[in-house]
């Protein structure tokens, strides 16, 4: 395995993200959903660097399952346990690539008559994309590799290494 990026840069872009979406959502009391289990670690570190009141939530979506080519039809697993009605909603999610899961999750979480809706992806990946969906706040853009660590997964295995790291090239 090559190491795409280290622990300490990865900590200061999500210390940096935290800030800016502080500054965005201080007066609103926003919700903040971990997309699990992929965002957590990434969704941890974020909401300890925000520093403003907020509520968690986590929801688990996928259009992959166990494999590692999206099936096309995005499942709900793990539905939230809160009202989204009327609230500011941070959707975290660890990579965008295909882009399903988070327009299937943002559609849905609109109707639910959420006042906003937005989405923070760790990383995002807009070669792998079949829809226009783009994400509102971005660690890193990163070309079409197969990443493990810092949360992401191969196989449900390396989602506890603490850089993030490239498989197979």
């Amino acid at each position: 395995m090559k190491v795409l990026f280290d622990r300490n840069i990865i900590a200061e872009r999500v210390r940096k993200l935290g800030s800016e979406l502080a500054d965005v959502y201080r007066d609103k009391k926003p919700v903040v959903i971990c997309v699990l289990n992929g965002a957590a670690v990434f969704f941890a570190d974020l909401i300890r660097a925000m520093e403003i009141p907020l509520e968690v939530a986590t929801i688990a979506a996928s259009s992959y399952g166990d494999d590692t080519v999206s099936s096309g039809e995005v499942k709900i697993t793990k539905d939230l346990d809160v009202d989204v009605k009327g609230r500011h909603l941070l959707i975290v999610e660890d990579i965008i690539d295909s882009g399903r899961t988070m327009k299937a999750l943002t559609a849905l979480l609109s109707e639910r008559g959420a006042a906003s809706v937005a989405v923070c992806a760790f990383l995002d990946k807009p070669s792998r994309r079949v829809n226009d969906f783009k994400a509102d706040y971005v660690g890193y853009q990163v070309p079409d590799l197969f990443v493990v660590g810092y949360g992401l997964d191969c196989a449900g295995m390396y989602r506890n290494l603490p850089d993030l790291c490239v498989i197979g090239s």
